[in-house]
């Protein structure tokens, strides 16, 4: 289902079938997913578990030509993901969308080339899991600042209070930011 402010980020549920075990869910199918035209493949898992509530990573992007489009999953505790457009020429360039994801609920968030994406955690030892299109790439690596008062992010902590790396604390805010991408008109 697409979002309501960002149409291009996807909001995927994968039915969850329950009984006294537990549950069973099939979180990935390559043959569902190109059936519903998806057809980067992933090439790479990645775990992210943050040890306190009011850990913000993000918000990063990787640029051409190693840029990823994401599946990401809450599997552990509880996030606010966030995700900005950051297409040049865009109708919804510097917009974002704010999603809750939980363990509990199964939601995935499906995050296009074009935008960058952060989260901060709700919960202690909250963890997300996301598959990714391209490999991890450190001279593509590129970041957005959290705090950019253009983008309006509302963010669940005070900024004081907020866990961040040094590298989050410094990336550019967007008016600053390189131009990676440039909107191609689909999804308008």
């Amino acid at each position: 289902m697409p979002d309501p402010v960002l149409p291009e980020v996807l909001h995927v549920r994968a039915p969850r079938h329950g009984d006294a075990r537990g549950w069973f869910s099939e979180t990935y199918n390559e043959r569902a997913f190109r059936a519903a035209g998806f057809t980067a493949p992933f090439v790479q898992d990645n775990h992210s578990r943050s040890a306190e509530a009011g850990t913000l990573r993000g918000l990063h992007y990787q640029a051409p030509p190693a840029a990823q489009a994401k599946l990401l999953r809450c599997t552990r505790g509880r996030l606010l993901d966030v995700v900005v457009d950051i297409r040049a020429g865009s109708p919804r360039f510097g917009k974002a969308t704010r999603v809750t994801l939980m363990e509990d609920d199964g939601l995935q968030l499906f995050v296009p080339e074009g935008f960058a994406h952060g989260f901060c955690t709700l919960e202690a030892g909250s963890e997300l899991i996301y598959k990714v299109t391209a490999f991890y790439a450190p001279e593509h690596d590129f970041g957005i600042a959290f705090d950019d008062p253009a983008l309006d992010l509302d963010w669940p902590f005070p900024r004081e209070a907020l866990t961040l790396s040094a590298r989050d604390r410094r990336h550019p805010r967007l008016a600053e930011a390189p131009r990676h991408f440039e909107f191609s008109g689909a999804g308008a």
